[in-house]
């Protein structure tokens, strides 16, 4: 028997406005992700993965329905309780790592911690436990330019797990690496969050990264549609 939802998206609409057209992006989802979870999105540009993450943080809102994270209905929130929520609750990986180029490795883990106001001792060895777990304590010092896209996106998994969120939202988070190194990350990413129980919503347009999920969707005209094994085997070269 299943427990409560960790997300739902109940009816969730959103459309914006294009000169004199309207492209809806999302038209009454639905969606229920269980405690834990690790689900991937799919679907190509423009078909509403990022606007889904955007809805799902807070960092948007719906034109109708609404999102409940954890019992929180967050459309329901003012702009800055939405902040804090995001701040305390939610981690990010993005496709272009965004790290801040003027902090070291070491200080760009840390930030999420300091504006939570959560930078005590035992957080600090936390955080930096996390960038040993990833390979690069040795690389505290550094700068980000000094490291690869592969390095960089390392910090970025270990910045979003340093403050113990409980939900990770990643928007393409291999998209700006070579095949074997976004394999690499992919997989630090699935043991990671499956180590620290967080729950995973993960966007992208490759299916390669459906091996890792529990459940798989495409956006389709709006609403995420679960695909089976079947969806996702590549079709045979000719």
């Amino acid at each position: 028997m299943r427990g409560d939802p960790f997300i739902e998206l109940l009816e969730l609409s959103k459309s914006y406005q294009e000169g004199d057209r309207t492209h809806v992006v999302l038209d009454r989802a639905t969606l229920a992700i269980d405690p834990g979870e690790l689900v991937v999105l799919l679907g190509r540009s423009g078909s509403g993965k990022t606007t889904l993450l955007n809805l799902v943080s807070g960092i948007d809102l719906p034109d109708e329905g609404g999102v409940v994270v954890d019992g929180v209905s967050l459309h329901e929130l003012s702009e800055r309780e939405r902040t804090l929520f995001r701040r305390h609750r939610i981690g990010f990986v993005f496709q272009f790592f965004n790290l801040l180029p003027t902090l070291t490795v070491e200080e760009n883990l840390l930030l999420p911690l300091e504006l939570s106001g959560r930078l005590g001792k035992q957080e600090r060895e936390r955080a930096l436990e996390l960038l040993d777990r990833v390979g690069l304590g040795a690389r505290r010092a550094s700068f980000p330019e000094r490291l690869s896209g592969g390095e960089r996106q390392r910090v970025a998994i270990a910045r979003a797990l340093a403050h113990d969120p409980d939900l990770l939202l990643a928007d393409e988070p291999t998209g700006n690496l070579d095949a074997d190194t976004g394999r690499e990350v992919l997989d630090l990413i699935d043991s990671m969050t499956r180590q620290e129980g967080k729950t995973l919503v993960m966007a992208t347009h490759s299916r390669e990264v459906a091996h890792v999920a529990d459940r798989v969707f495409r956006l389709d005209h709006g609403r995420p549609v679960e695909l089976s094994d079947i969806d996702l085997v590549p079709p045979a070269r000719q």
